[in-house]
C-alpha cells in the first residue's frame, strides 16, 4: 500500500534532495582538503570514532615499542630534526621592507606564528637573568614580549631615555626605521654600545654564572648587530664591504653557527661573481656532518651547471649522451631537487614568489621561497643554467621510490613540512606540497554519490512513469526479506498479541 501511494514527484524530490546534500558535502570536503590537506570526515572518524571502536592508544606504554630497531629510531630522530623550524639567515627588515609591502598591498606578509617565533628568538638572544639590575634592560625584557609593534617601539624609546641600550637601538632599527639607511644608522649606534658591553662582560665572565649568562647575551647582541650591518651594506650596494664584514665576523666568532652567516656570505660572493671563493665556502660547509640547506645544495648545483650550461643542448645530449661534466651537473641538480623539491618551480618562474618569512622549514616551501627570493638573479646571470635545470630537474623523482619509504641521497622526505609551512606562510599564498596528495576516499565517494543521485533525479524528471516502476520494483525487492520475516512472526505469535503490536 505504501509503495503504491508514492508518486513520481516523490522520487524526483528524493533524488534531487540527495544530490543537493551530497553536493554540499563534496564542496565542503574539497574546501577543507585544499585548506588543511586532509579529509574532514576522515579526520573526525579517526579522532572520535576510533576510540569508541577500540582503537589503540599510541600514548600508552607498549612493550613492543621499546624493542623497535635502531634504524627506525635513527630515522625518526632525523625526521624530527628536519622538521625543526630555523631562523631565516637572510630575513628582511620589518620596518624598511615588510611594512612597506603592507602599506602598498594591504596584505600582511608575516603570520602570527612566524612573528611569535621571532619574539622567542629575541628573548633568547637579547635577554638574561640579570636584566632586572639595569632599568633599561628591564624595560627591553618586557618590550620583546609585547605583541603590539607600537608598544615595543614606545618601550624602546623609554629605555633610551634612561640610558644607552644596544637592544633598544636594535628594535628601532628592525621595526621603526622605514629605510635601510635609517636602519644602518641605528645599528651603528647599537654597535658602539654593544662593543663596550661585550668588552666589559668579557672581563667578568668567569666571576660566576650570572656574569657568564650576561657575557653570552652580550656576545649574541654583538654578533647580531654586526651581521645586520653587513646585510645593510649588501642591500645598499656595498657588497665587497659586506663580504669583508661577514668574513671578519666568522673568524671572530667561529663557534656561533646558529646565525648561518655562511649563507649570507655565499649570496654576497655570488653577487660579486667570485665563484672560486664560493667553491671554497662550499667545500667547508657542504660536509656530511653538517646540516644541509637549499642554499648549500642549489649553489653547488649552480657551480656545476655553470661549467657546461652555456653549451648544453638537450637534442645534442640525447644523440651523443652526456659528457662527464654534464653528468656531474645533472647529478648535482638531482641532489638539490631531492633535498628541496619546491625550489625549481620558483626558479623557473612556474610559481609566483612572495616575501620570504622570518623563519623557514628546511626542505619545505618556506625555504624554497627564501632561497629563490635572493638567488634567482644569480641563476639568471649564468647563461643556460635555468635551461639545464628545466631539462633535468624532473628526472629526480624517477630515482626516489614512492611512497617515500627511503631516499636516494638524503633521508626520506619528512611528512611534517606541509603543516609547518602553512603556519609560516601567509594565507594568500598557495603552499607547495610534495609529494602530491591523492584525493581522500570520502571526496571520491561523495563525488560519485552526488553524480549518481543527480543522474537519477534527471532521469526521474524526464521519465517519471518508467522510473516510478523501477523504483517500486527496487523497493519491493528491498522489502521482500522484511515481509518474509514479518509473515513468520505473525504465524508464530497469537493473533491478539500480533494485533496489539501492529496497532503500536
Amino acid at each position: 500500500m505504501f509503495l503504491n501511494t508514492l508518486t513520481p514527484k516523490f522520487y524526483v524530490a528524493l533524488t534531487g534532495t540527495s544530490s543537493l546534500i551530497s553536493g554540499l558535502i563534496l564542496i565542503f570536503e574539497w574546501w577543507y582538503f585544499r585548506k588543511y590537506g586532509t579529509s574532514f570526515i576522515e579526520q573526525v572518524s579517526v579522532s572520535h570514532l576510533r576510540p569508541l571502536l577500540g582503537g589503540v592508544d599510541n600514548s600508552s606504554p607498549n612493550s613492543s615499542s621499546s624493542s623497535s630497531s635502531n634504524g627506525d629510531a635513527d630515522s625518526s630522530r632525523q625526521s624530527v630534526s628536519e622538521c625543526k623550524v630555523w631562523r631565516n639567515p637572510l630575513n628582511l627588515f620589518r620596518g624598511a621592507e615588510y611594512n612597506r609591502y603592507t602599506w602598498v598591498t594591504g596584505r600582511e606578509p608575516l603570520t602570527y606564528y612566524d612573528m611569535n617565533l621571532s619574539a622567542q628568538d629575541h628573548q633568547t638572544f637579547f635577554t638574561c637573568d640579570s636584566d632586572h639590575l639595569r632599568p633599561a634592560d628591564a624595560i627591553m625584557q618586557k618590550a620583546w614580549r609585547e605583541r603590539n609593534p607600537q608598544a615595543r617601539i614606545t618601550a624602546a624609546h623609554e629605555a633610551l631615555d634612561l640610558e644607552d641600550c644596544a637592544t633598544a637601538h636594535i628594535l628601532l632599527a628592525e621595526e621603526e626605521a622605514t629605510t635601510i639607511v635609517e636602519a644602518e644608522k641605528l645599528f651603528k649606534q647599537a654597535l658602539k654600545i654593544g662593543e663596550s658591553c661585550y668588552r666589559r662582560s668579557q672581563q667578568l665572565q668567569h666571576h660566576g654564572a650570572q656574569y657568564e649568562a650576561q657575557h653570552r647575551r652580550d656576545t649574541n647582541v654583538l654578533v647580531y648587530i654586526k651581521r645586520r650591518l653587513a646585510m645593510c651594506s649588501r642591500k645598499l650596494g656595498r657588497t665587497r664591504e659586506a663580504v669583508k664584514m661577514m668574513r671578519d665576523l666568522m673568524k671572530e666568532f667561529p663557534l656561533l653557527s646558529m646565525f648561518n652567516i655562511h649563507e649570507n656570505l655565499l649570496e654576497s660572493l655570488l653577487e660579486l661573481q667570485n665563484y672560486a671563493d664560493v667553491q671554497a665556502v662550499l667545500a667547508k660547509y657542504d660536509d656530511i656532518s653538517l646540516p644541509k640547506s637549499a642554499t648549500i645544495c642549489y649553489t653547488a648545483a649552480l657551480l656545476k651547471a655553470r661549467a657546461v650550461s652555456d653549451k648544453f643542448s638537450p637534442e645534442a645530449a640525447s644523440r651523443r649522451g652526456l659528457s662527464t661534466a654534464e653528468m656531474n651537473a645533472v647529478e648535482a641538480i638531482h641532489r638539490a631537487v631531492e633535498f628541496n623539491p619546491h625550489v625549481p618551480k620558483y626558479l623557473l618562474e612556474m610559481k609566483s614568489l612572495i616575501l620570504p618569512p622570518e623563519h623557514i622549514l628546511k626542505r619545505g616551501d618556506s625555504e624554497a621561497i627564501a632561497y629563490t627570493f635572493f638567488h634567482l638573479q644569480h641563476w639568471k646571470r649564468v647563461e643556460g643554467a635555468l635551461n639545464l635545470l628545466h631539462c633535468t630537474w624532473e628526472g629526480t623523482f624517477r630515482m626516489i621510490p614512492y611512497p617515500l619509504e627511503k631516499g636516494h641521497l638524503f633521508y626520506p622526505y619528512p611528512v611534517c613540512t606541509e603543516t609547518a609551512d602553512r603556519e609560516l606562510l601567509p594565507m594568500f599564498h598557495e603552499v607547495s606540497v610534495y609529494p602530491k596528495k591523492e584525493l581522500p576516499f570520502f571526496i571520491l565517494f561523495t563525488a560519485g554519490l552526488c553524480s549518481f543521485t543527480a543522474m537519477l533525479a534527471l532521469l526521474t524528471h524526464q521519465f517519471p512513469e518508467l522510473m516510478g516502476v523501477f523504483a517500486k520494483a527496487f523497493l519491493s525487492t528491498l522489502f521482500a526479506p522484511l515481509n518474509f520475516i514479518m509473515e513468520k512472526v505473525e504465524s508464530i505469535l497469537p493473533s491478539s498479541l500480533w494485533h496489539q503490536l501492529t496497532r503500536i
